[in-house]
């Protein structure tokens, strides 16, 4: 039979003949406590029906080892039915009963049934994580999300332990814990969690609707655990929507769970919601960090509705939940919240991840082609995600936001606890807003790439505005709702808008004809407010503007949006990446949005890595060092712009100054007032030190003894493997690549102390060796593992034609290799060859 990465037709063709009326799951995990032992007893009894007895069928399994298989009574020989990945079932009845006793393994990779041990205490931490489908590797089921079914969870946990599930616990008894019965839910959303962790409850009470809150982390991170805040905005978003979906919430419990060693930012399984424990912070953090936490919860709860109650059919329209809550999340965060200016943030830092997914090879339509599993698991990107909230965001524009609102309470109500396809949404729009969706669907959400629009303004003689046209290029042209906003400097100084007018563009060239007479503007900003989805380019006048008053301007959103537009120009080599930097260096300190001066510090270290001409990287470094300690002084004391330029300065520090000056940061022996140099900032500042041979293994080792946490552990393999040495990148290849002896998260770690922006020379003999590697890599580890591999360790730094040229030649080589693995190359080879672009632009420049 086929293996693991099941098709989009054995998909379509299982859903034809079979449909699934419950599980009953019984997990063992008393030996989690056993850490040799790396397996776990799974029984699962299913029980569905089939249109065509007689008929043939698989059930999904990635397991060790199968003990017994029973069909309708009969016993099936699991060295016959069971490869590994798949259990054939063959004779099917028109009602079936299906029991697979199997032992299932532990997880080191964020997938399946993830094991974690604390070091700072020694105990041990279980969750479970399975998008897009990886419930398989804890019991047998049908991994499909069109299959749902109804689920009741039995765990027999280790004494002293919690466990939580989906539903509520009805019992537990001698180690047993038992819990209700779901509402029909799919495989992939199904969870347990399990362990000594610390919890937290609360109630969230509207009309006759009670809903129990909990909120969980591992014991050593209870000090740091601020669930009053977690439940304050779980409250505001609950409030939310259930004002505006009239929809209640409908998985009776409301539990998260902030897990160890997570890949990605939170999964929104109903009733148990597991979020990365990073969002539970150890030391001092920034506003934005706060924010960035809300907008998470937020968007985990909007998947009760959108992806929990009602699921697309299959992955192909992964946007019917991702794109929605992507958007809701933002929604609600501005509308129900203390952090109102949500909308900045997304325009500034969240679209800058579609901005780079759109434009690369790999782009897809929002509405995507999804052939298998390995597709899917590469589309929860920034087309998926962010771009399609942009695109949703416009369509509230275009529809106007009632009847939007109005489409999404019709669609729950009619769908519920149901599967739908793209049609199924539209139509409820065209209900709601009289509009015809099929000509705003066609050209948004099933065609790919990025339009950029461009002001052309024509003056008369008396110095007004004759004509105003925005300019679209792109294919196709779409038709946007924007706001065109007219600028200038008042008599202060401060650069206003002083004409708006909100309009349809459509076409290669379209008139504002609302804005002819206007006064002759300085900057022009095509997508004011953010209304729609593309790239904003500026006229020469409204560039020279910038040049000069990008600081100057006094709106929020026209500056975060202007920004992104001048780091947009930089990244397609419109603009010499030096100049980005000098707009930093001489306006981010006066930026008052602090998620959006930490996207600047983002960008400023990609330019001087990977955009400016070589030869001005030292110029442009020490330019960066300077600047960044000069803002760190003049910072407010004890603010989160201090904290943030302190830590800009630590990633851009090189002299032997600038080394002391952290070297002594460190040791007390220098002081800023108001920086309180706590446990995560001390690693930020060794990070640079060991990157540079400022510190070595004692050093970390010292650090660690301070700090022997989960954390910490990142962060001295991090540090570790950044120090300046040809053994120690040797030795951090032999972790990652030729061993599978380290977590996920560790990993990740080891990945990101190896690449070190001022190692290029020590890291140039990995080029070949990475890709050499890459198909055994590929085959080899887990999707997860295999991915961060691949992105993490592409020769990125060595930016010449000869690693583009190798590239190429081996995806020209390897036409058979992996979809997904082909996919990740290709899209490494783009980011090269756009550096290599800015480069040159740089150089010109």
């Amino acid at each position: 039979m086929p293996g693991e990465n099941l098709t989009r037709d054995e998909a379509r063709e299982r859903a034809a003949l079979i449909a699934v009326d419950g599980y009953e799951v019984s997990l063992d995990l008393r030996s989690a406590v056993q850490p040799r032992e790396n397996t776990f007893r799974s029984v699962t009894t299913v029980r569905f029906r089939c249109a065509r007895p007689g008929a043939a069928t698989f059930v999904d399994l990635v397991a060790p080892s199968v003990s017994s298989v029973r069909l309708n009574g009969r016993e099936l020989d699991p060295s016959a039915v069971f490869d590994g990945t798949r259990i054939a079932l063959d004779g099917l009845a028109e009602s079936n009963e299906l029991v697979v006793d199997a032992a299932c393994a532990y997880s080191r990779t964020g997938e399946g049934l993830h094991r974690f041990i604390d070091p700072e205490d020694g105990e041990i931490y279980l969750y479970t994580q399975y998008e897009p489908a990886d419930a398989r590797r804890v019991f047998a089921n049908f991994e499909q999300p069109d299959l749902k079914a109804r689920f009741r969870f039995a765990v027999t946990a280790p004494e002293g332990w919690t466990v939580w599930s989906n539903g509520a616990e009805e019992s537990r008894d001698g180690g047993v814990w038992r819990f209700a019965r779901t509402a029909p839910i799919s495989t992939y959303i199904t969870c347990v969690v399990a362990g000594p962790y610390h919890y937290v409850t609360d109630t969230y009470r509207r009309g006759d609707l009670e809903v129990p809150l909990g909120a969980m982390c591992r014991r050593s991170l209870a000090q740091h655990f601020d669930a009053d805040d977690i439940f304050q905005i779980t409250k505001q978003g609950l409030d939310f929507f259930h004002d505006h979906f009239d929809y209640p919430y409908p998985f009776g419990k409301y539990d998260q769970a902030f897990v160890p060693e997570y890949n990605i930012g939170a999964m929104e399984n109903p009733g148990l919601v597991t979020f990365r424990e990073e969002f539970v912070f150890r030391g001092k953090v920034t506003q934005a960090s706060y924010e960035g936490r809300a907008t998470v919860v937020l968007h985990e709860m909007a998947h009760m509705w959108f992806g929990d109650l009602v699921t697309m059919e299959w992955w192909d329209d992964l946007w019917l939940k991702e794109s929605f809550a992507d958007f809701m999340g933002s929604f609600s965060l501005v509308e129900a919240t203390r952090f109102t200016n949500g909308w900045v943030s997304f325009a500034n830092r969240r679209k800058a991840w579609a901005y780079r997914a759109d434009q690369l090879p790999s782009t897809h339509p929002i509405t995507a082609d999804i052939h298998d599993l390995e597709d899917a698991k590469l589309n929860f990107d920034g087309i998926t995600y962010s771009k399609g909230a942009s695109v949703l965001k416009q369509l509230v524009a275009y529809v106007g936001q009632e009847a939007f609102l109005e489409g999404a309470r019709r669609y729950f109500k009619r769908h519920a606890f149901g599967n739908t396809r793209l049609a199924d949404l539209l139509s409820v729009l065209e209900e709601t807003s009289g509009r015809d969706m099929a000509e705003w669907s066609r050209v948004w959400l099933q065609t790919a790439g990025l339009n950029s629009l461009t002001p052309q303004v024509i003056c008369g003689a008396d110095g007004r505005v004759a004509e105003l046209a925005v300019l679209q290029e792109g294919t196709p042209p779409r038709p946007h709702r924007v706001a065109v906003g007219l600028y200038r400097c008042d008599a202060d100084g401060a650069l206003e808008r002083y004409a708006r007018v909100e309009a349809d563009v459509a076409g290669e060239r379209t008139v504002i004809g609302e804005l002819a007479g206007a006064e002759r503007p300085e900057l022009v900003l095509v997508n004011d407010e953010d209304l729609t989805y593309c790239k904003a380019r500026f006229d020469e006048r409204s560039l020279d503007t910038l040049r000069s008053h990008l600081g100057d301007l006094t709106d929020p959103m026209a500056r975060a949006l202007s920004w992104s537009a001048v780091w947009n120009l930089t990244r397609d080599g419109l603009l010499p990446a030096q100049d980005y930097v000098r707009l930093l260096l001489d306006f981010a300190g006066r930026e008052t949005d602090i998620g959006v001066l930490q996207m600047l510090h983002t960008w400023a270290q990609t330019a001087l890595d990977h955009y400016v001409a070589p030869e001005w990287r030292a110029e442009g470094g020490r330019a960066l060092a300077e600047g960044a300690l000069r803002e760190l002084r003049a910072a407010e004391p004890g603010s989160g712009h201090q904290l943030t330029w302190a830590r800009f300065f630590a990633a851009t520090a090189s002299s032997q100054d600038e080394l002391r000056l952290l070297r002594g940061l460190l040791d007390g022996a220098e002081k800023v007032e108001g920086l309180e140099v706590d446990q995560e900032l001390r690693w930020t500042f060794l990070l640079p030190l060991a990157a540079h041979g400022a510190a070595d293994e004692a050093d970390i080792a010292a650090e660690l003894a301070r700090d022997n946490t989960a954390s910490g552990k990142r962060h001295q393999v991090r540090c570790l493997a950044a120090r300046p040495s040809a053994e120690v990148k040797a030795e951090a290849w032999r972790q990652v690549v030729e061993s599978d002896e380290l977590s996920n998260a560790l990993v990740e770690a080891v990945i990101s102390g190896f690449t070190q922006g001022n190692q290029r020379e020590l890291l140039a003999p990995y080029a070949a060796k990475y890709f050499a590697a890459l198909e055994r890599v590929w085959a080899e580890r887990s999707i997860e593992i295999g991915m961060a591999i691949v992105r993490g360790l592409y020769p990125m730094l060595q930016a010449t034609r000869q690693t583009a040229d190798t590239t190429a030649a081996w995806l020209t080589t390897h036409p058979n290799a992996a979809p997904a693995l082909r996919r990740l190359i290709q899209e490494s080879h783009s980011d090269l060859t756009r550096s290599l672009r800015a480069q040159e632009a740089s150089s010109r420049g």
